[in-house]
């Protein structure tokens, strides 16, 4: 342990907080804002940046709770060095000697107690309503690994994170911004949430001996490697899927753009059904994942506003 504790525990903090993936939560929440825009003509940047700070503190929170359970349950420590990956193996905070199993514990309480508390002022100073998707949220973010649920441990975790990351942030944004939530943005969530799944589908291809010994029953666990590509495969087309949905019943062609991504899902694809058991080759499968999750996004972004900018 590092004898300068505050630096450690600043190090620590920002190694569970992991910034460079509040991406996950970042997107959704810009595509549920630029719809809004979209349909009203206005947005207010005050509410959608407590939106934005109390998912950030819930995310934290659980990656937290989910290092401290991980730890104890033995997946974190038994991940062989030749499986460790930028994409696998959680947050590394413990098994590192960043942060003690209670410094984990403690900023998981106090991040998500702090989300909790944005987060209500959000329902009583804004839109009431919003409470019912905060509530959704911080009971998955909880029960993801804590027990008696422990989600990601039943092969739950996957629909929990699409859920999340999909449905509940686009349309949570949403709905902080107009009071109201429509057909079409609710549609435009599914898409987030199919790739997010995966994005967790394929990151767990690495730990799955890990897992396997730590009794982390996850989908590719309980399916097994091979037959976890097609579900790999599945969810890619059931992205698109909703993406074309979208478009037919927007009415607006833009809607497609995110199709500029099919090559990097079929690449990711490619490569998992060959490579699903030589981790070297598969971790560009991982990161192929990743960049069409944040392309798509940023596509959806401008497919709903383009139109305003076009007239």
């Amino acid at each position: 342990m590092n004898n300068d504790k505050p630096l450690r525990l600043w190090h620590g903090f920002w190694q569970i907080a992991d910034p460079k993936i509040w991406i996950a939560s970042t997107i959704p929440m810009a595509v549920g804002a630029a719809i809004a825009f979209a349909h009203r003509g206005s947005f207010d940047w005050g509410w959608f940046l407590l939106g934005v700070a109390a998912i950030y503190l819930l995310e934290t929170g659980k990656n937290a709770i989910n290092e401290y359970i991980d730890y104890l349950s033995g997946v974190d420590r038994f991940v062989t060095p030749d499986k460790r990956t930028p994409f696998s193996g959680g947050k590394k905070t413990i098994v590192d000697g960043k942060l003690t199993l209670s410094e984990n514990l403690a900023i998981g309480v106090v991040t998500i107690g702090a989300g909790c508390l944005l987060g209500l002022y959000i329902v009583f100073a804004r839109e009431f309503n919003v409470l019912w998707f905060g509530l959704a949220g911080v009971f998955f973010a909880l029960f993801y690994s804590i027990p008696p649920l422990k989600f990601s441990y039943r092969g739950l975790g996957e629909p929990v994170v699409g859920l999340t990351f999909g449905p509940l942030i686009t349309c949570g944004t949403y709905l902080v911004q107009t009071h109201t939530v429509s057909p079409e943005v609710v549609i435009a969530s599914l898409p987030l949430g199919f790739i997010i799944a995966n994005v967790l589908w394929i990151n767990q291809y690495p730990d799955y001996e890990a897992d396997l010994k730590g009794g982390k029953l996850n989908g590719v666990v309980r399916l097994g490697k091979e037959k976890g590509v097609n579900v790999y495969a599945l969810l890619f087309g059931l992205a698109y899927l909703f993406l074309l949905l979208l478009t037919f019943y927007s009415n607006n062609i833009l809607w497609l753009l995110p199709f500029i991504g099919l090559p990097l899902a079929v690449r990711a694809v490619l490569i998992a059904r060959k490579h699903f058991n030589y981790i070297p080759r598969l971790i560009e499968a991982n990161a192929r994942t990743i960049q069409l999750y944040q392309l798509t996004g940023l596509t959806m972004v401008a497919a709903a506003l383009l139109p305003l900018l076009l007239g």
